[in-house]
């Protein structure tokens, strides 16, 4: 509570995540006001009201349920790409670090490899071969963000490395997996928890650009990315089936933007001696 107080971006991203939590909480529950893929074609093109909060689409569907599904969905693969790239990258960044020689070397030149290609392009190629469900989709955005903890986590270890009570450690006759997680990996973890936060940020609007493109969560389930696609041409007819999920997926990101400025602002020993 202390650091909500002392950050207004980390106050205002938890606020903004808080809700969109609520959201998926409510589509996981089965609590949503309506089925989000029922289709009931007398009611389609309805403008928002009280009984349909974000109108209807062009199949009578109700915009704010398939909204609130997208973000589960959107949410769930977000999570599981990151927590995969968070587990590879941590220990592949730990193990090039601190063993250097051959074991830095090949890991530095997969490292090389992956950075070499765009992020958005890798996981549209990744995506393409893989089986179409929402676990593949994950897999294909955790492989674009595991050189990026690789990178974020082996700077750290090499300068921790160097360290006298490292050093002690090792002096004592501890192994060194044991030196690396019981000395070394407790002293990154703030680095870690700020690039967890940006990257899960990055993920929703990586998952959202491979839905828009067709190659995210397959249909019939939500997908805040394929309701952009799919609403495209309905801009002029219903704007509502546009801005609604487009306006979640703003907030979606931003949020998780702020609160790893806020991560930073409180966890960087070096931004807190500017404050």
């Amino acid at each position: 509570m202390t650091a909500l107080r002392r950050s207004p971006a980390m106050l205002a991203g938890t606020i903004v995540l808080l809700v969109l939590a609520v959201l998926a909480a409510l589509s996981y529950a089965g609590l949503l006001p309506y089925d989000p893929i029922a289709q009931n074609p007398p009611q389609r093109f309805l403008s928002p009201s009280g009984a349909h909060l974000f109108g209807t689409d062009q199949f009578g569907r109700d915009v704010f349920s398939r909204v609130a599904a997208g973000v589960g969905n959107s949410a769930l693969i977000a999570v599981v790409a990151v927590a995969f790239a968070t587990v590879v990258g941590t220990l592949g960044g730990l193990v090039s670090g601190f063993y250097r020689g051959f074991a830095d070397g090949a890991i530095g030149g997969v490292t090389n490899v992956l950075f070499a290609f765009p992020p958005l392009l890798l996981a549209l190629s990744l995506a393409s071969v893989l089986d179409r469900n929402w676990f593949t989709v994950a897999v294909a955005i955790a492989i674009v963000y595991v050189p990026i903890f690789i990178r974020v986590t082996r700077g750290p270890v090499l300068s921790l490395r160097e360290i006298e009570y490292v050093k002690a450690a090792v002096s004592t006759g501890q192994s060194r997996w044991q030196i690396m997680f019981r000395h070394v990996l407790p002293n990154i973890t703030s680095i870690i928890v700020i690039q967890v936060a940006l990257s899960l940020s990055w993920a929703v609007l990586t998952e959202a650009s491979l839905s828009f493109l067709g190659l995210g969560t397959p249909p019939p389930a939500p997908s805040l990315g394929s309701m952009i696609f799919e609403a495209r041409s309905l801009v002029f007819i219903a704007p509502w089936t546009l801005i609604a999920p487009g306006a979640v997926v703003v907030l979606l990101v931003v949020g998780l933007n702020l609160l790893g400025d806020g991560l930073r602002d409180t966890l960087d020993p070096r931004t807190r001696g500017k404050r």
